[in-house]
């Protein structure tokens, strides 16, 4: 049986753009992580690798990672958007591949799940947890 996947969420590795696979693996187990951060990574080059089998739950967006694809860019050190135009193309090829696999998902960044603490409808920059991915995911890719 098939996960129900609701979402896809979009992130940044808040590291060096320059990060491998290998650097973020390292990371995952030092926090102690059975399974990685996210399904997959992009990373500066363009390429993307997969971390981790969709079938599976990865450690993306706390309460939510049960409905969620993760995918993450290498970058956004110092939460500023560090993405290469390589990366750039990839996100949205990887993201349009994924939305036909998932078409109810909502594509949205890390940050659009904090909660709204004003309830005001909208999570504005006070209410973020984190700054991730360091651009507005669900502005920029609400066509796909």
């Amino acid at each position: 049986m098939g996960r129900n996947i609701r979402y896809i969420a979009v992130h940044c590795t808040a590291g060096n753009p320059k990060q491998t696979v290998r650097d973020l693996e390292v990371i995952f187990r030092k926090n102690g992580w059975k399974n990685p951060g996210y399904h997959y990574v992009v990373t500066v080059d363009g390429k993307i690798h997969r971390m981790l089998d969709e079938g599976k739950v990865s450690n993306g967006v706390r309460g939510y990672n049960s409905v969620c694809i993760n995918v993450a860019y290498t970058g956004g050190l110092n939460d500023l958007d560090t993405r290469s135009d390589e990366q750039k193309r990839s996100l949205v090829l990887l993201l349009k591949l994924l939305r036909k696999k998932y078409p109810n998902a909502v594509i949205q960044g890390h940050r659009d799940f904090s909660p709204d603490l004003n309830k005001n409808g909208k999570i504005e920059k006070c209410e973020w947890i984190k700054a991730c991915p360091c651009f507005d995911a669900k502005t920029e890719y609400k066509e796909i």
